[in-house]
């Protein structure tokens, strides 16, 4: 599941594209930058697709925005084998999971700093991505562990 959202610095708006696995609860793809393009999408998509290894089928769930609609970004999903599933027109209900993690984020780590510049936000987004929510963070949907830790279950269970 994929979505976009800004944070507020000094310097002007940091814009953050990322993508949840919704069965882990992981954030396995994200990207920041200046602008909301379908280059920072296609970053954070490229850093999913190379970090987990989908299998062909696997459904790639957006909203409708021009980022996610782009001819280039549509060919990578095309490419990799990935199903396109879109939100329906109007309905922010649809991708909820993501909206959920943008509140998370804001509430527990971007809420208690005021962002110099981009490269401040940049760092703590990204300590609280990889270290904090996908490693530490318990989710009582999970088991009450992490979504790293629900991922090695899972795939010990697997094998």
């Amino acid at each position: 599941m994929a979505d976009l959202t800004y944070v507020a610095t000094q310097e002007g708006w940091l814009y953050l594209a990322g993508i949840k696995d919704v069965y882990t609860c992981e954030i396995v793809g994200y990207a920041m930058g200046e602008r909301m393009t379908k280059e920072l999408t296609g970053k954070a998509l490229f850093m999913a697709l190379r970090s987990q290894r989908p299998p062909a089928g696997l459904i790639h769930h957006s909203d409708r925005g021009s980022q996610y609609c782009a001819y280039d970004y549509r060919v990578i999903q095309e490419q990799s084998g990935l199903k396109t599933s879109m939100s329906r027109k109007g309905n922010c209900y649809d991708n909820a999971p993501m909206e959920s993690f943008w509140g998370t984020l804001k509430n527990e780590s971007l809420s208690h700093y005021r962002f110099n510049n981009r490269d401040e936000a940049i760092s703590v987004i990204r300590e609280y991505i990889e270290i904090f929510y996908n490693r530490q963070r318990r989710h009582s949907r999970l088991g009450n562990i992490s979504p790293a830790a629900f991922r090695e279950k899972y795939h010990q269970m697997a094998a």
